[in-house]
């Protein structure tokens, strides 16, 4: 099966690791692609944007990156329709 796993901050990247090992334990031919962190990254399949890249913290800070902040909205909807997975899974 193809899993596409969103997950964008530390906590996340925790839970996900933790749920990329289920996952391969199952299906050993799964293949995972996924907006996530290191822990994501060692556990393995395909890391499309890192969590440190995504956020930002205040009301200006929001407003000042809102232009990139819809760009990875927009990267993050057209990867998911090229990969095409069976599970959207967001953390």
């Amino acid at each position: 099966m193809k899993y596409y796993i969103i997950a964008g901050e530390a906590s996340g990247d925790l839970h996900g690791s933790n749920l990329m090992k289920s996952i391969f334990e199952e299906d050993s031919q799964a293949e995972i692609r996924f907006w996530g962190g290191d822990l994501m990254q060692e556990v393995g399949g395909t890391l499309v944007k890192h969590y440190r890249d995504l956020a930002f913290m205040g009301f200006a800070e929001v407003i000042l990156n809102l232009k990139t902040i819809l760009g990875n909205i927009k990267k993050c909807k057209s990867d998911i329709q090229k990969f095409n997975p069976d599970v959207i899974i967001f953390i």
